[in-house]
């Protein structure tokens, strides 16, 4: 009598099981490695605003880092260039063939058209704006005092320069075949409730707000996603002065918790990677015991 009639019902059971092909049921890890198709990877390229430092930076590297292409968008040449020497020291000196540097004015129209043409010829289809390039302006200053000039720059940086990126962004995506891409909108725990004399900033990102909600309305008949992260105490240069002391609403100068800005980085990424038939609209990450929820 043969092998395979002997076999217990058992033992055959589990010999179909082994051998079940359906994807849905295949282990994570063979469909986390699966190769990845022209389609995909020609998808998973970016424009990141601000990306010589801070939060532009560590969300430009955590892009890198997962295999996208970047184009690296700031002021100052030799900040970009310090990302992408980042990137190369952790990942290898391949990675400078997916980052792009452009030094570019946000605020300015024939700049961000630069930008885009740059990236356009070097990766072909735009999958993600991070509108991220922003300032905070003179900290500290009260608004009978603030000079109309203060408030002009940052006007045109935070509520222009994402306004004429994500302008640039949508033409393209309702171009490119197939449709679509994705743009996230860096807003601040500031489009919610306002710190002591921060006018100015606190105006913009409330008006980034309604830029998202517009945006992400008119981007749905050619599959643009568009949401916004709101970010609370991230541990950058702009926000050194939370470690040593800010001004609260109370009038006390109180030291604030931080967070790793690579938690924020990791979340830029969450939303970025999903399909575009998903959307995060609004996300908050903030440091945990920073004075946001109740009374401070």
């Amino acid at each position: 009598m043969n092998a395979e009639r002997t076999a217990s019902p058992h033992a055959r059971r589990t010999d179909l099981q082994d051998q079940r092909t359906d994807p849905q049921e295949a282990p994570e890890t063979a469909r986390e490695t699966a190769p990845e198709t022209d389609a995909e990877a020609a998808a998973r390229t970016a424009v990141v605003t601000g990306a010589g430092s801070g939060i532009g930076r560590s969300v430009a590297l955590e892009l890198l880092r997962a295999g996208w292409s970047v184009a690296l968008a700031g002021r100052r040449d030799t900040t970009l260039r310090e990302t992408v020497d980042l990137a190369a020291a952790d990942l290898g000196d391949a990675v400078r063939e997916r980052a792009l540097c452009v030094r570019t004015d946000v605020s300015a129209p024939d700049d961000v058209t630069a930008l885009f043409a740059a990236a356009r010829e070097r990766f072909g289809r735009l999958g993600l704006l991070f509108n991220n390039a922003g300032t905070f302006g003179p900290g500290g200053v009260p608004v009978e005092e603030l000079p109309y000039d203060a408030w002009r720059h940052v006007v045109d940086t935070n509520l222009n320069g994402a306004f004429l990126c994500a302008q640039a962004a949508f033409r393209q995506m309702k171009e490119q075949e197939p449709r679509g891409g994705r743009i996230i909108n860096n807003g601040s725990i500031s489009a919610h409730a306002p710190r002591p004399h921060s006018v100015a900033y606190t105006a913009t990102k409330h008006a980034l707000t309604g830029l998202t909600k517009s945006l992400s309305l008119d981007g749905r008949p050619y599959r643009i996603a568009v949401g916004q992260i709101d970010i609370g105490n991230a541990a950058t240069d702009m926000t050194a002065r939370m470690r040593s002391g800010i001004l609260q609403a109370d009038g006390d100068v109180a030291v604030e918790p931080v967070m790793d800005v690579a938690d924020v980085a990791r979340t830029v990424r969450h939303m970025a990677e999903l399909p575009l038939e998903a959307n995060v609209q609004f996300a908050t990450v903030l440091a945990t015991a920073m004075p946001y929820i109740g009374r401070g």
